[in-house]
């Protein structure tokens, strides 16, 4: 499928308008998946031209996300990475998580960046972070796209790792799902129940009565359908 190649125009743009020398793309993934951390992704790229077929990690393939991510971990200019746990995710509610992750995210970077392009139209970060936010960010800017590609892959690679392990854990194939909605993740959970790495706040334990009495309530409930990883959805 055709699509517009990424650009630098916001970054120009934040350099002209706040003097800002320094501008890193920041795009996260995991957001609604059942297990696993929220991995977030901040990547500092400069004004270089960017590899050829540099786009939103979504859509791209497997295959070419691997490739691209050898390029761009050689190509940026730097990036950091920032998890938030599931242990984390339950205590304080998906934006809170999504925050965290992202501070450390930034704070993994080796120079504190003057502006930040956030994928998106909310903005999680907050003061003391100048954020620029960018609804699909990650299709039509340079940095946030390489921020993409970088945090799919390396969370997926996490997962499957994971999923590696000795043990029942095999059986919820995080190799093919990544921790996300699927009908092997479900059907592992109905008979097994969640493992140490998923979710408990999350409302798929609703549709599941023998292991419901193991859904923790948050001190402040989020409500959104993302927030509560999607009773159907498979989008990974």
């Amino acid at each position: 499928m055709p699509y517009e190649a990424p650009t630098h125009t916001v970054e120009r743009s934040l350099r002209a308008t706040t003097g800002a020398k320094v501008i890193a793309g920041v795009d996260e993934v995991g957001r609604g998946a059942w297990a696993g951390p929220v991995t977030v992704c901040a990547a500092i790229t400069g004004l270089r031209r960017p590899p050829a077929g540099l786009t939103d990690s979504k859509l791209l393939t497997p295959k070419r996300r691997d490739a691209m991510l050898d390029i761009l971990e050689g190509w940026v200019t730097a990036h950091g990475l920032g998890h938030a746990s599931p242990e984390e995710i339950d205590e304080l509610g998906m934006t809170a998580a999504l925050r965290l992750a992202a501070v450390r995210a930034l704070e993994a970077l080796p120079v504190r960046p003057d502006a930040v392009i956030l994928d998106g139209k909310h903005d999680y970060l907050g003061p003391p972070w100048r954020v620029r936010t960018v609804i699909k960010g990650d299709q039509s800017c340079i940095a946030v796209a390489a921020a993409s590609v970088i945090a799919k892959v390396r969370r997926d690679r996490m997962m499957a790792e994971l999923g590696e392990q000795a043990g029942t854990v095999k059986d919820f194939a995080f190799a093919a799902n990544a921790g996300y909605p699927s009908p092997v993740h479900r059907a592992a959970l109905e008979e097994l129940g969640p493992t140490p790495y998923h979710r408990l706040s999350w409302s798929y334990l609703d549709a599941l009565p023998q292991w419901r009495h193991l859904k923790k309530v948050r001190r402040s409930e989020e409500s959104t359908e993302l927030e509560n990883g999607g009773q159907l959805g498979f989008d990974f």
